[in-house]
This record gives structure tokens, sequence and C-alpha cells, in this order.
């Protein structure tokens, strides 16, 4: 496995400059915001479809760093009800797929999104229980009418440029655990999987070496996004873990995104890679940094100097039994 970083982290840093500071860091491979929530302040599509001189521009940089491009990233809600939103997220996703083959990289990264709770709602609604009746009505309506004929769409626009669609499994979403993945795969096609990022898994009561199992046997997992989160147990035991309350009210809150290690312990971070081993993933781990109590350099710094253990331990055990 390759050691990468999500570069949105860097985003006001110049593309070279960013790319020459993680290149000095150990760093192997990156992922690129192409728009939508991300941004795209290193990789623009616009300008890089348009470009060929700056294509190979932009392919050079990295390749001269000796880094690798693990997945374009273009997280949005193609499925809003509010039909602008919506057709500014799908341009984004669907620019995005055909920079990723121009690219020669397989995977693109994102949302699955999320429908209003009928054909005029105004705003997504994330159904998160069957009752009152009305609840599943609108769920059902929304994977029927919305979710699945977007997607079966989608899934073979992808496919015709050979790229993988790689879902962060998100809450507030309709793809937000490993059943909901597997059941879009199922219906709408094999070429979309996970974009495993097990800081969403943690704090809904998933343990996410159980997750990786479930999906490896599936071989559904695409991508991996290394981030972390800590549970306050104290909040949890009188709130739960639904919590709509800022990310910056950290001592409120029932559970907050860490960096790598400052969640779970080093133990966990272990099984899940020896896990990722065992269902064949030998791809990216692609650390995203959303810590509120560390600096970028300082959150990133740890996140690599554990992950690169664990990985170097993990290398030593192969070695050992092969």
């Amino acid at each position: 496995m390759k050691l990468g970083v999500f570069t949105v982290l860097y985003q006001n840093l110049p593309f070279e400059e960013a790319l020459d500071k993680l290149a000095v860091m150990g760093v192997e491979a990156v992922e690129f915001g192409t728009g939508n929530y991300p941004g795209n302040s290193h990789c623009n599509p616009d300008e890089l479809l348009e470009s060929p001189e700056k294509l190979r521009a932009f392919q050079r940089a990295i390749e001269d760093r000796g880094l690798m491009i693990s997945a374009l990233s273009c997280h949005g809600n193609p499925l809003h009800p509010n039909k602008e939103a919506a057709a500014e997220a799908h341009d984004v996703w669907r620019k995005t797929v055909l920079l990723a083959e121009r690219l020669g990289v397989d995977v693109v990264n994102g949302f699955s999104g999320c429908p209003g709770d009928h054909a005029e709602a105004k705003y997504p609604n994330w159904i998160t229980c069957s009752w009152p009746p009305e609840y599943s009505e609108a769920l059902d309506w929304q994977w029927k009418e919305a979710v699945l004929p977007y997607w079966k769409e989608e899934s073979k626009f992808a496919q015709t440029h050979g790229i993988k669609i790689a879902f962060e499994m998100h809450p507030g979403f309709v793809v937000y655990n490993p059943e909901t993945l597997l059941k879009l795969r199922e219906h709408a096609g094999g070429n979309i999987g996970a974009n495993f990022d097990p800081s969403h898994l943690i704090w809904q009561g998933i343990d996410p070496v159980e997750a990786i199992k479930k999906l490896g046997r599936e071989n559904a997992i695409f991508h991996f996004h290394a981030k972390d989160t800590y549970m306050d147990k104290a909040n949890v035991s009188v709130n739960g873990v639904l919590d709509t309350k800022h990310y910056s009210k950290i001592l409120d809150r029932s559970w907050t995104f860490r960096s790598v290690g400052y969640g779970q312990n080093e133990k966990l971070w272990k099984d899940m890679v020896s896990t990722l081993r065992a269902v064949d993933y030998d791809y990216v781990l692609s650390i995203e940094h959303e810590d509120m109590l560390a600096s970028i350099d300082e959150g990133l710094g740890k996140a690599i100097g554990l992950l690169k253990e664990v990985l170097f331990k993990e290398k030593l055990t192969e070695m050992w039994w092969a």
C-alpha cells in the first residue's frame, strides 16, 4: 500500500508548492479535489480539459516529484432537489470523469447525494427511521424515483470511460453504510464501490474492521480515506451519537474528527490495514485532515508518522510469513 494525502488541506498553497511540501514529508500519492464541496484549487477540470499543454504540465509536475494520483474527488449532491444545485454538481461530476480518463486515473470519489422527500421538495431529506410510515414511503420514493435512475445512468457513463465510482459512506446522503452502498452497487452497477472512510462509520457505531470485511468480500473497496473520529463517551451517554452541533463545539459534541491515532488507538488502525490486506486492497491510504484541534502540519505529520509505522510493521510481518 502507498501513503497519500487529499490535497484540499493545502488548498491555499500554490499547486507546485503543495506538491513540494508533500513530497518532502514522504507522501507517495495525491488525491485532488475537482470542484463541489472540495473545491478545485489544485485541479480545475475546465482548464485542464481545454488545454493539452496545461494537462501535460500538470502531469509532469506530479511525476517529477515521484508522486502518483490516487483519485479525483468531486463530492457534491447531484440529487439535490434544487435543480440548479443538482445541475452544477452533475456538471462537475461528468467533467471529473472525463479528466480522470485523460489522466489515466481510474477512481473518482464522491457522495451518492440525497434528494428531497418528493418531486417538489426544496431541501434534501436524509431519512433515518422507518416510522411514522410516511418516512418509509418517502425513502422508497427517493430510491425508486431519484437515486437508482440517476446512478444507473451515471454508472454506464463512468464505465464507458473506464472509471470506478468510489462513494464515501457519509451520513446525510443515501449511501451512508455498507448496506446502502451494496444496495446501490447491486442495482446500478459493479463499478460502484467505496471510498472507505472509517471516520464516518465509527461514530455510527459501525466496526470499521467488520465493514472492510463485508465490502472486501464483494471487491467493493476502491479507495481509502485515513481519517479518525474521537467519541466523547460522556456526551454519547447522555445524547447518543446523532449530533447537529457545530464541529467547533468540541467539548459539547458526541464525536469529533481527529488526526489518525487521536480518535481511535493504534491497534484499530493496525487491524484496519491488516484487514485491507486480507481482502486484497493494495492501493492508497489517503490522509484527509479535518482535525480542529491540530494545525494542518501537525495533524498531517502525526498521521503520516503513525501510518508509516503501521505499514512498515505490516511489511515486516509479510516478509516474516513469506
